[in-house]
Order: C-alpha cells, then sequence, then structure tokens
C-alpha cells in the first residue's frame, strides 16, 4: 500500500509539473507575433484552466501537507504572478471620487439590439441615457427607419445632454457597421485609423477636455469568425464531450482563432503606432477588441498603457455574455499619466451579446 501510495504522489507530481509549465506556455504567449505562430498565440484563451489546475494542485499538496511538492505549483504563481492579476485583479472600489475625474463608458451596442423600439424606447439607448457617463464610447452602432424602429433622430433626442458627437462606418466592405462618440466634450476632429479589414475598424479622436486635448481611440477589432453552427458545436462539447467531437470542435475553433488572430495582428501594432506617434496630453484606447487580457492584441496595444480594470477593477470582468465564452474582450487602456477608478464590467443589462464597461478617469497626481 505504500508504493501504490508512493506512485499515485509521483503520479499527480508529474501531472502538476505539466501544469506549470503549460500555466506559462499560456502566460507569455501574448509575446508571440501571431503571424509567425498563429496557433500558439492562441495559448492565451486556455490561461485560466490551466491557472485554476495549478490553484487545485497547491490546495492539494497543502492539505496532504506535502509542503516540497507545493512549490511547484507556488513556483508558477509567482512566475505567472503578473497574467494572474491582470486576468483576474483585486481592487478595493474608490470612494469618495477625486474631484476632476470623467467617466467614460464602452459598449457594443450590438445595433441597439437590432434597432428594436418597444413601448418603452429602446432599453440599450435608455441605458446610455441614464449612464452620467462624460463619453459614450459605441461599437455596432446601427439606426434605421420604419415604425417599431430606433430612428437617428431617437437617438439624437435620448442623448441631447451630449452636444458633440461623430459616427464613422468601419471596414472596407460593410458600411453599415459604424462606430460612434458621443461626448460632452468637444471632439476636435476624429479618423479612421488606416489598417485592413473587411468589417472592422478603429477611429481615432481629439477630445479637449478642460485645457488638455486627449486621444482617444475607439475599436472594433476583428472578430472570431465564429459562425452561429460553430458556437452551437462549441456548446454541444461542453455538454457532451464526447472524444471524437472534442477533436474535431477544438481543431475547428482553434483553426478559426488562430485565423482572426492573424488579422487582429496588424490592427494591434495599427494602434500602438498611433499611440506612439501622439504628442497629445493623454490618451485612452477603449472598446470591443474580441480578445481575452492574455493576447497579443491585449498586450501589444497596453505596452505603455494601463489597463482599467486591472488598476481598478476586480475579478473576471466578463464582458461577453453568449454561448458560454466567458471572456473579458471589451477593455479600456489609458495612457501613464492618467488614473482610473472604480472600472466595471456592468451585467445589469443583457440587451447585447456584450455587457458595457466603464470607469472613472481623472489626472495622475505626482
Amino acid at each position: 500500500m505504500k508504493r501504490i501510495g508512493l506512485f499515485l504522489i509521483l503520479l499527480l507530481w508529474a501531472a502538476n509539473i505539466l501544469t506549470v509549465i503549460l500555466l506559462i506556455a499560456t502566460a507569455y504567449s501574448p509575446h508571440l507575433q501571431p503571424a509567425e505562430h498563429p496557433v500558439l498565440s492562441c495559448l492565451g484563451l486556455a490561461f485560466p484552466i490551466f491557472a485554476l489546475a495549478n490553484g487545485c494542485f497547491l490546495v492539494l499538496w497543502m492539505l496532504l501537507r506535502q509542503w516540497r511538492n507545493a512549490l511547484a505549483p507556488l513556483a508558477g504563481c509567482l512566475l505567472c504572478y503578473a497574467s494572474l492579476r491582470t486576468y483576474c485583479p483585486v481592487n478595493l472600489p474608490t470612494d469618495p471620487l477625486p474631484e476632476g475625474t470623467l467617466k467614460l463608458l464602452s459598449y457594443n451596442v450590438m445595433a441597439f439590439n437590432g434597432v428594436k423600439k418597444g413601448k418603452d424606447g429602446n432599453a440599450i439607448l435608455n441605458y446610455l441615457a441614464q449612464s452620467e457617463a462624460d463619453i459614450l464610447c459605441l461599437q455596432e452602432y446601427a439606426t434605421s427607419s420604419g415604425k417599431h424602429r430606433l430612428s437617428q433622430a431617437d437617438v439624437d433626442q435620448a442623448l441631447k445632454a451630449y452636444p458633440y458627437h461623430r459616427i464613422d462606418a468601419v471596414g472596407d466592405r460593410n458600411a453599415r457597421n459604424r462606430l460612434a462618440c458621443y461626448s460632452k466634450y468637444p471632439i476636435l476632429s476624429a479618423r479612421t485609423l488606416d489598417y485592413p479589414s473587411d468589417y472592422n475598424g478603429s477611429v481615432a479622436y481629439e477630445v479637449k477636455v478642460g485645457e488638455d486635448t486627449l486621444l482617444l481611440i475607439n475599436n472594433h477589432l476583428e472578430s472570431n469568425k465564429l459562425t452561429k453552427e460553430d458556437k452551437g458545436m462549441y456548446t454541444d462539447m461542453l455538454k457532451s464531450p464526447e472524444k471524437e467531437k472534442v477533436r474535431h470542435g477544438a481543431r475547428l475553433l482553434v483553426s478559426k482563432l488562430a485565423e482572426a488572430s492573424l488579422l487582429r495582428a496588424p490592427q494591434a501594432d495599427a494602434i500602438a503606432h498611433e499611440l506612439r506617434r501622439s504628442r497629445l496630453d493623454g490618451a485612452i484606447v477603449c472598446g470591443d477588441f474580441n480578445d481575452t487580457p492574455i493576447s497579443y492584441t491585449h498586450h501589444t496595444v497596453a505596452e505603455n498603457m494601463d489597463d482599467a480594470f486591472v488598476t481598478s477593477g476586480c475579478g473576471l470582468g466578463i464582458s461577453y455574455n453568449q454561448n458560454k465564452f466567458y471572456f473579458r474582450i471589451d477593455h479600456i487602456l489609458i495612457s501613464k499619466n492618467l488614473k482610473a477608478y472604480n472600472c466595471t464590467v456592468d451585467h445589469t443589462i443583457k440587451e447585447s451579446d456584450h455587457y458595457p464597461i466603464w470607469c472613472h478617469i481623472g489626472k495622475r497626481t505626482p
């Protein structure tokens, strides 16, 4: 029996070492250029799985009083601390807020849930009007005409507290995909960033806030090209994980995710270039990145920025709410001379396939 017990301990230890190796590989995968390693660059999607497994091993060794074996998962946690904090930060809320902060809200509105308008109006538009945000950055913006449809006049009336706004078409083939910015501060200019995409894009604004002029970049980066059937297959795999079904489904999903990662890479590079060349007083980058915090996209854009959710949010901050894809893919990044407070992914409204993300932003004091 003693030999059997020793064999099981060795087996568990070997599995733990493998878990630590895979945890480190997923944590550092954002450094891989998708053009050279399209599949490996998607490893970050598996980061929470190996982080959870590593945590379970740590608890197991402590319960078994195997202190030396516990060093392996502990080392894994320490080596991946930055990624763990990026993925699931823990911060206390700030109350009261410092004077002079502005509230920015970013939201993929999914065409206002199909531009539907009921007897109480449109739920997403009502939410925006009541948000008390100073700047609204919206993705998948669309309006329509006709009875029971949300028109541009409806939006302008509901958001009349925002005297400045810009609506820009993005993508080379789909003028219906638009980004919008509604602001209580003057928008001095707006232009789309120059990178190839059929349906997605980024718009850079210069916004006058007091004595400062900020660069604000609103983004809807390349989607993962998953069809309704693909998402259904993923859900089916979770419900019934049969070996052949999982193997076929995983191969197809990884292929599509790698293709999308390859397309997002130059988009992230273009945003990072825009940030480097900016000579304005500060910068804010927000929107639907279609990528997690552990990704080349996030790593590249956030290289010289702070992630508002990491520095002032709490928890996983899951921002996509359909098909059991539980990830934070909507982000707010700010330049180092700014500071974020109480960044929140708001789960109180579910009319879009994304949740809105908002935070308060102020100047960082020396």
